[in-house]
């Protein structure tokens, strides 16, 4: 009697984890794209009279984990400025939000299989893809770091941008206030699951 109360033990808690290795498996299966809501893409203009940042933490991104398949989406409104009246200017005269409101990157992790998804780690990838900005598209590669964490998964990158790609003038009377080229930094964390 004994004997078959520890054989049905045995027996269900065989059957138990067979089940949470099921759900884990179905939950990885299920898991193929990751995003955010609140992404952070920062710019800097460094120039001999001014340095000019301005910050975004409303960026909306998703990795299609099987393909590397990479979006980013960039409300150009959303960028916040020190200064107000640099703010205004940003969107009025120099980005044109009103006309142009998005800026929209799609692209692919060209070494996506080198990311382990399920396990704590930092991988350096390279990322192309096209960059569209103030009504012009461009392609634009660059290198970055996907770090995970307890299954959530962080990309982070730097590159430079020059604003005349981009139709993006900028006023003879301020020309030595902001740079030809910018610094753009990226950071996503991904703690959403589709």
């Amino acid at each position: 009697m004994v004997f078959q109360i520890i054989k049905s033990y045995k027996h269900c808690s065989l059957l138990f984890i067979l089940f949470v290795s099921c759900c884990f498996a179905f939950s990885a299966a299920s898991a193929q794209r990751v995003y955010t809501k609140n992404g952070h893409i920062a710019f800097f203009s460094k120039s001999p009279l001014e340095n000019i940042s301005a910050e975004n933490n409303e960026v909306t991104s998703i990795i299609n984990v099987p393909t590397g398949e990479l979006q980013f989406s960039v409300l150009i409104k959303s960028f916040r400025f020190k200064k107000s009246l640099m703010e205004e200017h940003f969107n009025e005269n120099y980005l044109e939000s009103d006309k142009y409101p998005k800026a929209v990157f799609k692209g692919t992790i060209l070494n996506i299989t080198a990311v382990n998804f399920t396990k704590d780690g930092n991988v350096n990838v390279q990322v192309s893809g096209n960059l569209t900005l103030h009504g012009i598209t461009k392609p634009v590669i660059s290198s970055g770091t996907i770090t995970i964490r307890n299954g959530i998964a962080t990309a982070a990158a730097f590159f430079k941008l020059r604003l005349a790609d981009y139709n993006i003038k900028i006023p003879g009377i301020v020309k030595d206030n902001i740079a030809e080229q910018v610094d753009i930094t990226v950071n996503c964390i991904y703690d959403r699951k589709l």
